[in-house]
């Protein structure tokens, strides 16, 4: 068993993180955090993976083989549009910020009124 993906969705998740914590600019921030959510899909196709698997489809098929988890491969699929929309929404309320206060900087934001 490699442990490999599970390395890679570490180091994701690290990155993103630092880079949120880290971040002085809205556009950047929401960069971090979509790299952040990637961890999320490596991990959970890690999880769903196995070695010499076939698809959940049965028919015709003897019982005993191993199949994967269709669930665990539908999730990522489901995490990605909602990742999408997270996206949209923060980087549509940096836009905004940037259109009312002139900086997309987090820390040069004082007062924000819509």
């Amino acid at each position: 068993m490699s442990y490999l993906p599970y390395v890679v969705a570490g180091w994701l998740f690290l990155v993103g993180l630092y880079g949120v914590v880290t971040s002085r600019n809205l556009i950047h921030l929401a960069v971090c955090l979509t790299v952040t959510q990637s961890s999320t899909y490596v991990l959970l196709l890690a999880i769903a993976f196995k070695h010499r698997s076939t698809a959940p489809v049965f028919y015709g098929i003897p019982p005993g083989p191993r199949a994967v988890d269709p669930v665990l491969q539908a999730l990522p699929l489901t995490d990605i549009v909602v990742s999408v929309t997270v996206v949209a929404l923060i980087l549509s309320l940096a836009l905004d910020i940037h259109e009312q206060a002139n900086t997309v900087d987090p820390e040069e934001i004082v007062e924000v009124s819509g």
